[in-house]
């Protein structure tokens, strides 16, 4: 048995790869980037995580959603893999703790919201002189340039990569500083892409904007055989709604709204009527968004009413059905 075999029994209790995992894997280790479009539930992840575990160096994982990094970090951490994250949740104290965990080769993993590459905290950390006296244009070279060469990153693995598309269903503007901090480093490090919704044009944007030195594509689907999609168009969505959730009695969900107004009215329902729901959109304190959250993945509450802030990469291997109260505006939406 090889070392990336080994790492995934010793941390994660697989025998074997699925589809696509090992070719990723093979390809990171000899030094390529690579571009990977697999569905949701695939393994995407296990892709860098093991990875990194096998590369010199610190792998930084841009990550769009803080829920998606406090959930793998968490699981990360559970199987004693080292790793941490730096985003808005998070204080001046942990960020400073976690900045040099870095830097003392104690943390291999580290997850990084891509907002957070052009941040003042990065920059104080990193720099002697005080904020005032450098120009916000020299921000993402000064100061997360500074960290990223002390850190000696192995590879920068971007998730939810079509982010960094036009074309894509959530495009995220701070993607875009991504190459751009790369290209600052006095080494390239390996740059890996994976998505679970890429067309052609947006795999294509990807390619391009990253600007991956060819890289490995690797294609394994987008179908979840265990899943179906339905439309319903009932007379009453709050009645239609208990009736979904009491045929799913004992199951975990989301149930999305469109609106933070829906979410608080539709969780209200629902708790009025014995249902155990909480609740998650931007409009919550940092402090309750955790712990709803946590709710949530412990199943304390099964059921989480939220807006589409909610969910992407969510590591809960229970959610049973996902229930659109309202119908988004597109198909790239839904």
């Amino acid at each position: 048995m090889n070392q990336p075999e080994k790492l995934l029994q010793q941390y994660f209790g697989h025998a074997s790869f699925r589809t696509g995992q090992k070719q990723a894997i093979d390809a990171i280790l000899s030094g390529r980037d690579v571009l990977a479009v697999m569905p949701t539930g695939a393994g995407k992840s296990v892709c860098y995580q093991i990875s990194a575990l096998l590369l010199r160096g610190v792998t930084i994982v841009i990550s769009p959603l803080i829920s998606l990094m406090k959930d793998q970090v968490e699981a990360l951490r559970q199987v004693g893999i080292p790793a941490a994250y730096v985003n808005s949740s998070i204080t001046q104290e942990e960020f400073y703790h976690t900045v040099q965990m870095v830097q003392q080769g104690q943390c291999r993993i580290l997850y990084v919201a891509p907002e957070r590459l052009m941040t003042d905290s990065f920059f104080r950390l990193t720099q002697q002189a005080p904020v005032s006296m450098i120009a916000p244009e020299r921000l993402l070279t000064d100061s997360f340039l500074s960290f990223a060469v002390n850190a000696d990153i192995a590879m920068v693995a971007v998730d939810e990569a079509h982010c960094v598309s036009q074309w894509g269903q959530d495009f995220r503007q701070s993607y875009l500083d991504i190459p751009v901090f790369m290209e600052q480093l006095p080494a390239r490090p390996i740059c890996t892409a994976f998505t679970a919704t890429a067309t052609k044009q947006v795999e294509a944007d990807i390619a391009r904007i990253l600007k991956l030195q060819e890289p490995e594509i690797i294609h394994t689907g987008f179908d979840r055989k265990n899943l179906f999609f339905g439309v319903r168009r009932p007379n009453n969505k709050t009645r239609e709604l208990f009736q979904l959730l009491r045929e799913n009695d004992g199951k975990s969900g989301i149930v999305y709204c469109s609106t933070r107004k829906a979410v608080e009215e539709v969780c209200d329902a629902l708790r009025e009527n014995g249902f155990p729901a909480t609740r998650y959109h931007a409009g919550l304190s940092d402090t309750e968004r955790a712990q709803n959250q946590d709710d949530f993945l412990y199943d304390r509450q099964p059921i989480m009413v939220a807006t589409n802030a909610f969910g992407m990469g969510i590591d809960k291997s229970n959610v049973s059905f996902v229930i659109h109260y309202n119908m988004p505006m597109d198909l790239e939406s839904y």
